[in-house]
């Protein structure tokens, strides 16, 4: 009987793999090639283009684990593109990609409605573009349905961790180095691999033993975060969303 806390644990590697899987997929990639866009073009203006045709420095407060001129490189440099219309291609690229990986499995339609009222009734304090991603208006099938909605959460919890790194101290890079990484697009990944995939100049130090249990800290500070966000579930759904998620991951 799962309680909110251990939920948000639970589901955090399925939501985060499904919710993030589809950035660095080939429906992305068809994106790039149609509007002629950089890869990471289309990833900051379709992701982040929910925060509305700001100044890259906007952007740059909210993508706190990338560098900033790899930022307003590719912030500035998919300006070809207006954000409205980026923001709803890359909406697309994520249903068409929930729909290859998951549409043959049957509980894509459950656990959308079981993730509905979680995103619905969730605070967006601290977390901007979970409040932006939100707004954006879901397909009605069901495996394209569910995947959304995984990425809506995937970016509750992101910007909530977020939160936690800077209130600890941590500088972003530190932060990605001090530990191993589940649920990334890339499945479970080291830190160093996260760290080249942001961009972040090479060679890298080796964690200090303080850092590392300062970003452990963190971890758990960012499950905390989470656990009132599946209250409005009761023990009965939790472990049915998270049996569900953890058949659809392993299908």
């Amino acid at each position: 009987m799962a309680d909110p806390r251990t939920t948000a644990v639970e589901v955090k590697g399925p939501v985060g793999h499904y919710g993030g899987g589809w950035m660095i997929s080939r429906e992305a990639k068809a994106i790039c090639e149609a509007h002629g866009l950089g890869p990471r073009e289309l990833y900051f203006r379709g992701r982040f283009g929910v925060l509305g045709d700001c100044d890259a420095d906007v952007v740059t407060s909210v993508a706190v684990f990338f560098p900033r001129e790899h930022v307003e490189e590719n912030w500035n440099g998919g300006r070809k593109l207006p954000v409205e219309q980026a923001v709803e291609l890359y909406a697309e690229a994520c249903g068409q990609w929930g729909r290859r990986k998951l549409g043959g499995y049957d509980g894509c339609a459950r656990i959308a409605e079981l993730l509905e009222p979680v995103v619905r009734q969730a605070s967006s304090v601290g977390a901007p573009l979970f409040a932006g991603w939100r707004a954006v208006p879901l397909p009605d099938d069901a495996p394209a349905r569910a995947t959304q909605l995984m990425h809506v959460l995937r970016e509750l919890r992101g910007g909530l961790h977020a939160n936690a790194v800077l209130a600890a101290g941590l500088h972003p890079l530190d932060a990605t180095l001090a530990a191993d990484h589940d649920g990334t697009p890339f499945g479970h990944a080291a830190g160093e691999l996260i760290a080249k995939f942001f961009t972040w100049p090479e060679p890298y130090q080796q964690p200090a033993p303080e850092t590392k249990a300062r970003r452990a800290a963190v971890e758990e500070t960012t499950d905390d975060l989470m656990a009132p966000v599946f209250s409005v579930l009761n023990s009965d759904e939790s472990d049915e969303l998270i049996d569900l998620l953890r058949f659809g991951h392993a299908h």
